[in-house]
């Protein structure tokens, strides 16, 4: 593993409208596992999103909690996304997983979300509206301690999360997990307010060395708190079971760098918030 480590503004979106449309209470099967609040939130007003909220079903009175954004991968708003926030729920705090494509748009394959993606690659305002637009939701929450929030993504997301800290978001941190690490060629437009954590599999195909050193590059320029994790012998979407456990395509999971990335994160949110 290699590591290099590396000593509010939001667009006005209108009102936002935050209403849950589906309920569930969980209790994930382990022995520390608590119980859980969990539901879909519809938010927006001209463009309606389909997000998911998860949280501790069992709140002190009156206690705000950290709130964590997500950003999914390329295929939207999935499973695979509620359980990654059900997972960063279960360490206390409120998490909010944003939809950046908007309510009812899905992707069915591979293919679709590889256009819808780099729709949003290619348009980088675009994107900084929809991510300013999720935050500026969770921000909403009554229950968020807005002076405390991290946001969080994988793969398209973790481009994403990276793409809201150049917009000079206010939020403390931004992690990404396998994301693409390219930027815009120049640093007009960005200002940087939040700490960066990026996750990366050494061998993934999918992400260019080139991108890397223009990343790194770009945080040394703009004196941005910054690390880079490398994890050896791992691919791209290694935080995914459902990525297959077959590294020759490029993307598998990785038991072990899953492990490591997730138990990095929790002492970083710790140290963080």
């Amino acid at each position: 593993m290699h590591i290099t480590l590396n000593t509010k503004v939001l667009a006005p979106f209108g009102k936002i409208i935050v209403t849950a449309i589906a309920f569930s209470f969980l209790h994930i099967g382990s022995a520390n596992a608590i119980a859980l609040d969990s539901r879909s939130f519809e938010y927006g007003t001209d463009l309606k999103f389909e997000g998911y909220l998860s949280q501790p079903a069992v709140k002190s009175k009156n206690k705000k909690l950290p709130g964590l954004l997500v950003v999914h991968n390329w295929m939207g708003v999935t499973a695979e996304t509620k359980k990654q926030s059900d997972r960063l729920a279960q360490l206390g705090y409120l998490v909010f997983a944003v939809d950046i494509y908007g309510k009812g748009v899905r992707p069915q394959n591979p293919k679709e979300a590889g256009e819808l993606a780099t729709q949003y690659k290619s348009n980088r305002k675009m994107f900084r509206d929809r991510l300013n637009s999720g935050l500026a939701a969770l921000s909403s929450l009554p229950n968020v301690d807005t002076s405390k929030i991290v946001a969080l993504g994988y793969c398209f997301g973790g481009t994403g999360v990276v793409e809201l800290a150049r917009s000079g978001a206010d939020v403390k941190a931004v992690i990404s997990f396998h994301g693409g690490l390219d930027g815009p060629k120049t640093d007009a437009g960005n200002s940087w307010k939040a700490k960066v954590l990026a996750f990366h599999g050494a061998i993934d195909p999918f992400v260019p060395e080139k991108d890397l050193l223009a990343f790194e590059d770009e945080m040394k320029r703009n004196k941005v708190d910054f690390q880079l994790f490398k994890f050896g012998n791992t691919v791209h979407s290694f935080t995914e079971e459902s990525a297959g456990n077959d590294p020759t395509k490029g993307f598998a999971y990785s038991a072990s760098s899953d492990k490591r990335s997730f138990e990095i994160t929790k002492n970083f949110l710790a140290e963080i918030l």
